[in-house]
């Protein structure tokens, strides 16, 4: 079974919104933070976004104001709701997710990309 299953990428103008979906029913063990990166052409990974266990949030200073993370009733669904879209938010985004048993690292999604037309 696949670890992470993420959805909801895909192209928007700017202003738009997207969500995204990331689905961890495959992790081991109790899942503890769960986060979101993003990765755009020729730069490196960054953190846009955690939540942790008992949904304490903090967000990339860039997207503060205008991307939401959140975790279903379950825990094992996160989301990130993303507003007012910008061209710079051009990237593949990938969550991951820490639990008693990941790896290191914890685990990866296959990332989905999301792209902003200005």
């Amino acid at each position: 079974q696949v670890p992470l299953v993420e959805s909801g990428g895909g192209l928007v103008q700017a202003g738009g919104s997207l969500r995204l979906s990331c689905a961890a029913s495959g992790v081991r063990g109790r899942i503890y933070a769960m986060a979101w990166y993003r990765q755009a052409p020729g730069k490196q990974r960054e953190l846009v976004g955690t939540i942790t266990s008992d949904g304490r949030t903090n967000y990339l200073d860039s997207v503060a104001g205008r991307f939401t993370i959140s975790r279903d009733n379950g825990g094992d669904t996160v989301y990130l709701q993303m507003n007012s879209l910008k061209p710079e938010d051009t990237a593949v985004y990938y969550c991951n997710v820490d639990s008693s048993r990941a790896p290191r690292g914890g685990y990866w999604g296959q990332g989905t990309q999301v792209t902003v037309s200005s």
